[in-house]
């Protein structure tokens, strides 16, 4: 069947079309995405703003279009933490639904974690044993860590790049002190929790998941995307460390100007960096496997799974 997942994120709207039955790996056949900023379109109390709303709303709409143009049987709709801490989300969703007909399910911070950590058990499969796993977006980091594919611990915190650079760098260019202080304030908000995934022990596999950890693989020296998703991509704590005092002193010219860095999001590279380096120090990881499945994947497979189980009841 064709499906369209609707990926309403802190950065980005992302519409993606795929062919998938059970069984098989959901393969892409058409992707329509716009920068929606939705975690730097809040006002000073957290409400999204009319700006904010009017261009979700747009995007949605267009959306459907696209989706009924390609022929999707089925459009899942979700948005993650900028509408879902925003304090006027009711009415952000109330809104779309009303001018766009889209209905958007408001995943909380925990299924996030949970349904990007089924995308990349699946993608790496049970030869990947004890499996952690990182994603930071616009306004979140989800961590999640098992050895099936539901995870047995999954948290969020709202350590997104989005949301780290409105809140500690006004989106300009951080001074010195502004960095320490938001890489003390990061490691202590992950350290707070992150006995829940150290005390079974080391994970036999890491990965990392999102467009600010490819960014930041691709800057360290990993394979352009261009070379397709099955050429495996790592991120070295080493070399990111390296990287970081070089990041704080480009400008955002030279920042674009760096591999797989979108103009559009220069200024959130640095506290990127700093979020996936506490990661990996925090939880003793040397590096990090770049996985090319996500939260829409896990959206999409949990979906034929739920389709598989009522197809064998009938």
């Amino acid at each position: 069947m064709r499906l369209g997942v609707l990926d309403i994120g802190s950065n980005t709207g992302h519409l993606l079309v795929v062919d998938a039955h059970g069984g098989a790996a959901p393969l892409p056949a058409s992707s329509h995405k716009q920068p929606l900023r939705l975690a730097e379109h809040l006002d000073d109390e957290g409400a999204v703003t009319p700006q904010g709303i009017e261009a979700l709303t747009e995007f949605c709409a267009s959306a459907t279009r696209i989706a009924e143009d390609k022929g999707c049987e089925e459009m899942l709709g979700f948005a993650t933490s900028a509408v879902r801490d925003a304090v006027n989300s009711y009415e952000v969703l109330a809104h779309v639904e009303e001018h766009s007909g889209v209905t958007l399910e408001v995943l909380s911070g925990e299924d996030e974690a949970r349904l990007t950590f089924l995308a990349v058990r699946r993608w790496f499969g049970w030869s990947a044993g004890r499996l952690v796993v990182f994603d930071i977006g616009g306004g979140s980091l989800e961590i999640a860590g098992g050895t099936d594919e539901a995870p047995d611990v999954a948290w969020s915190l709202p350590l997104g790049a989005a949301r780290m650079a409105k809140a500690w760098f006004g989106g300009g260019t951080p001074s010195e002190q502004a960095v320490r202080d938001l890489r003390r304030q990061v490691r202590a908000d992950i350290a707070r929790d992150a006995g829940h995934l150290l005390r079974p022990g080391s994970p036999d596999r890491a990965a990392a998941t999102s467009k600010t950890f490819r960014s930041l693989a691709r800057i360290c020296g990993a394979a352009p995307s261009g070379d397709g998703p099955l050429v495996p991509r790592v991120l070295e704590l080493e070399t990111l460390s390296g990287w970081i005092p070089k990041l704080m002193a480009l400008s955002p010219q030279e920042l674009a100007d760096l591999p797989g860095v979108s103009p559009s999001r220069t200024h959130q590279i640095v506290p990127g960096a700093l979020v996936a380096e506490a990661c990996m120090d925090i939880f003793e990881l040397t590096e990090l496997e770049i996985c090319p499945w996500a939260l829409r994947e896990g959206v999409i497979l949990e979906r034929l799974d739920q389709i598989s189980v009522v197809t064998r009841q009938r």
